[in-house]
């Protein structure tokens, strides 16, 4: 699976990587990292999904979505931690679900990599809270971006609306100003924010 990142090193060009793979991720970061690096944010959306009934699940495809979801997660953290802790600066935003909150019937795989990155986030704050470094979560209900409500076939999606006290989706513009709050408050460490409308 590959993430998409922007930088402004590379020109506004896109770069691809595979986060599932450690070597992918440590070269990528060497290759990125330069003096001029300040004031990094580090968001970790990249996500692949696995729908089976536990009792039946591919072992391969479960792995692959637990390496992709958390381990590429922590892969990008564990290559940029170092250079945050020098600097004395940096933001660490990951994107959870709903999905480990309220338990989808078939997402067993997937509920598993998000719901790991609420005791990552814990961890990670008491160890570089110090550093003026900040860990948190965004639990993402269904929103019009990424994978978001165009998975979900029209009936289906009619049902999951119903069940939204706030009767709509999560636009892109609310998940972006949530990133922009948790970039830009330091004293909010260790801990996820629930972006669902009221479902969870």
């Amino acid at each position: 699976m590959r993430g998409t990142y922007r930088t402004r090193d590379c020109d506004q060009r896109l770069d691809k990587l595979d986060i599932s793979s450690f070597e992918a991720v440590r070269d990528w970061v060497d290759q990125i990292k330069t003096k001029e690096m300040r004031e990094i944010t580090l968001i970790n959306c990249a996500a692949i999904n696995y729908n089976c009934f536990a009792h039946k699940a591919d072992p391969s495809k479960w792995e692959e979505v637990i390496r992709t979801n958390l381990l590429g997660a922590f892969w990008l953290i564990n290559c940029f931690l170092p250079i945050m802790r020098e600097q004395g600066f940096g933001r660490i935003i990951n994107f959870s679900s709903v999905v480990a909150q309220r338990g989808v019937i078939g997402t067993s795989a997937y509920s598993a990599s998000k719901a790991a990155l609420w005791g990552l986030a814990k961890t990670l704050a008491q160890e570089n809270g110090g550093k003026n470094i900040t860990i948190n979560n965004i639990n993402l209900g269904y929103a019009d971006i990424g994978m978001g409500i165009d998975q979900i076939a029209a009936p289906q999606r009619e049902l999951l609306l119903k069940s939204i006290p706030a009767s709509r989706f999560c636009s892109p513009e609310e998940v972006y100003l949530t990133v922009s709050y948790l970039q830009t408050n330091g004293y909010i460490n260790g801990t996820s924010i629930d972006l669902n409308g009221g479902m969870a």
